[in-house]
């Protein structure tokens, strides 16, 4: 009997499809521009990192004049008109003279020193424009791209830019979190948590890394307590005022080790997913007036970006089915239990206000519905 050829499997195609939809994002964050296969294909160009030599290959590849597509609250402030609630994306003819860095970077950019909204026009919104807003932040970019119809993908194919579909951007949340590994596992012992490791975690052909903080023995306890923590490099490291999340770290430590054993998740999402550059920005608008989950939405992004389905596969991977929460975020709850883990109780994680964090705590309880009393 002949053995049949293998197959390609699904984790080989995940693969495959994983790494080119990180090399796009990491494309558009070098400036470098990026196509978006389909039947109307378009050439991107992320309009923050967009520079004097890209722009002039971008304008020589394509027949069309180029448009920018903006998060909806971004692009009606450019336009200077009242939000498009019906659209995931917002798009403007880009004007001659408004085809250079600076300006590129001062649309995108609402903290800006001199932010430009003057001669922007709406424009059709093209086929594909939210998987580009969508791949723009997998970057970690401002959600401002350039877009343009290509003369010819074989052009394309010659100067080795990549190509990447608008299903694959959109899919490619659930795609990180099933494509989740491993990478590497050592004893760490911690000041509040002896017996502890670290087990990094990474997708295929991805730089970012998620961490697990494993005391003692969890897989080993029928529920033990976890935490979910979404890395915050001011809070955390340099013991900002301005958030809670420094104490919620070192206060999830102290209290699973005193428990026995347990898991804190440290995700690599700062900033509700927006990452480190952006969140500075938040906090420049906050400084404005504007709240944590406005000033998100200003700079183009979503109030929470984060994606639990993450922290799930973390620990399925470590062998640990049912948790009891450590949290005051309701959406964590769920978010754990759609992905297949079992969330058995609720563990409340509260700290006091320091004066600095009252309004940020306040925000957080009335306006992204956290559990704080």
């Amino acid at each position: 009997m002949t053995a049949p050829a293998p197959a390609t499997t699904d984790a080989e195609s995940l693969t495959r499809t994983l790494r080119r939809v990180h090399r796009a994002a990491s494309d558009l964050r070098r400036g470098v521009p990026v196509l978006l296969e389909g039947a109307a294909p378009l050439l991107l160009l992320a309009a923050e990192t967009a520079g004097a030599e890209s722009l002039s290959e971008f304008a020589a590849l394509g027949i069309s004049a180029p448009v920018i597509l903006f998060a909806p609250m971004r692009g009606a402030a450019v336009l200077r008109r009242p939000a498009d609630a019906d659209g995931d994306v917002v798009a403007a003819v880009l004007p001659p003279a408004l085809a250079n860095p600076d300006a590129l970077r001062g649309l995108a950019d609402p903290t800006a020193d001199q932010p430009v909204t003057a001669g922007m026009v709406p424009a059709a919104v093209p086929p594909g424009a939210a998987a580009a807003i969508a791949l723009a932040k997998l970057g970690r970019l401002l959600p401002a791209v350039l877009a343009v119809t290509p003369s010819s993908t074989v052009g394309l194919a010659e100067r080795a830019l990549i190509g990447v579909s608008p299903s694959d951007i959109l899919g490619y949340p659930a795609m990180e979190g099933a494509g989740l590994r491993i990478v590497a596992s050592a004893p760490v012992p911690l000041a509040d948590a002896q017996e502890s490791r670290v087990v990094a975690f990474r997708a295929e052909g991805s730089a970012i890394e998620h961490l697990a903080i494993v005391i003692g023995r969890p897989e080993m306890v029928e529920a033990p307590l976890v935490r979910i923590h979404s890395e915050c490099f001011t809070g955390d490291l340099l013991g900002s005022m301005r958030c809670d999340c420094g104490e919620q770290l070192r206060g999830a430590i102290h209290r699973i080790a005193d428990d026995g054993a347990g898991v804190v998740l440290y995700l690599a999402q700062e900033g509700r997913g927006i990452g480190l550059v952006n969140k500075l920005r938040a906090y420049t608008l906050q400084d404005r007036g504007l709240d944590t989950m406005d000033a998100n939405r200003v700079l183009g992004w979503g109030a929470d970006e984060r994606n639990f389905l993450v922290g799930a596969n973390m620990l399925l991977a470590l062998g640990i089915t049912r948790v009891r929460l450590l949290t005051n975020n309701p959406d964590k709850i769920a978010g754990l239990t759609a992905c297949g883990v079992a969330v058995v109780g609720r563990e409340a994680h509260a700290f006091a206000p320091n004066a600095v964090n009252d309004a940020y705590l306040a925000t957080k309880a009335v306006r992204f519905g956290h559990i704080l009393d």
